[in-house]
């Protein structure tokens, strides 16, 4: 190993090839290399198939070089490879199929490079990524897709980023909210632009702001997203659909004039007074109620009455005629 100025643990099975001035990845590594250190180094390029002889390699660092660009096959044959450190490089572009040889890789670090945008999905493989890091980047935008191509995802961190809080970041948010309420770790979005949105954390900005936004696409599934968001979210959907065909003239999704806010006492005003009118007539039906039966009671009581004496008196004029004739 000295020929590559790399130290080689083989209890470990590591190969430390930290700070050689390494322009180029070392060839020649120990088949059964399971963890390669190559940061701070000046690699530029990575070859394609540049570890085909370690296929063993579960942790490589790359970090702290000068890699500027990945090809489709530059971690080709790693299939067993888990961690993968790329910090602190000037990458700027990621091809959709650059990870796809690496089903079982875990954690992606790709924070502090260049990166200006994400592809719709990092290959085909990749579902087993659990860390996703793109801090400090030049990023304005990331796909949902992107994200709901990792079902397993636990971390993710977006900090330091220009994220552009417009219409294209609305999926984003919603994407976001659900992954914190299952449970996700992330550091948040803060907002670059708009200017009013400019320092303000993407998950307090209400979903009013956006509703002059399209519709969000098909792929948007409302029972991912928790009850409390759901109402909001319609709502948002709804004023975004009328706009869609009733205004075209605000392409750059900036916010409508916020709406007034409900008055709550009007409305605890308005159930009072409810209360108290549905109350006045009830008590005005009970009234009725009573006042009916007693005008019942009092004429059924006045018939009977009149009723017994038309029969006293009926009976004294059948008596009086007898008793004179007797006399």
């Amino acid at each position: 190993m000295k020929r590559f100025s790399c130290l080689c643990h083989l209890s470990s099975k590591t190969v430390d090839c930290r700070n050689r001035g390494l322009v180029h990845t070392p060839s020649h590594l120990p088949p059964e290399t399971h963890i390669l250190l190559l940061q701070n180094n000046h690699i530029w390029k990575i070859n394609e198939s540049a570890f085909i002889e370690t296929p063993g390699l579960k942790i490589l660092d790359l970090s702290n070089n000068s890699v500027s660009s990945l090809s489709s096959s530059a971690f080709q044959g790693l299939r067993h490879l888990q961690i993968l450190n790329l910090t602190k490089n000037f990458i700027h572009y990621v091809d959709n199929k650059t990870f796809s040889s690496l089903p079982h890789l875990k954690e992606l670090d790709l924070s502090s490079n260049r990166i200006l945008s994400l592809p719709e999905t990092l290959g085909n493989n990749t579902w087993n990524i659990t860390l996703l890091s793109v801090k400090h980047n030049k990023l304005l935008k990331l796909d949902r897709i992107l994200l709901e191509s990792l079902p397993n995802l636990k971390v993710v961190l977006f900090k330091d980023n220009p994220w552009q809080c417009n219409c294209h970041v609305f999926g984003l948010k919603l994407w976001l909210e659900s992954f914190l309420y299952r449970g996700g770790i992330s550091d948040g979005i803060i907002c670059s632009t708009p200017e009013n949105r400019k320092g303000k954390d993407l998950l307090k900005v209400p979903y009013e702001m956006y509703g002059i936004c399209p519709p969000p696409a098909a792929h948007v599934h409302l029972a991912n997203v928790p009850h409390h968001y759901n109402s909001e979210l319609r709502s948002s959907v709804k004023h975004a659909h009328h706009s869609e065909h009733g205004d075209s003239s605000h392409s750059n999704c900036e916010p409508k004039p916020k709406p007034r806010p409900a008055n709550l006492r009007h409305a605890i005003a308005t159930v009072v007074i409810t209360g108290v009118v549905c109350g006045i007539v009830c008590l005005m039906m009970l009234a009725a109620a009573v006042y009916g039966c007693a005008y019942a009671a009092i004429t059924a009581k006045y018939h009977r009455e009149h009723l017994a004496l038309t029969k006293e008196k009926g009976s004294v004029e059948e008596k009086e005629p007898f008793d004179s004739s007797l006399a």
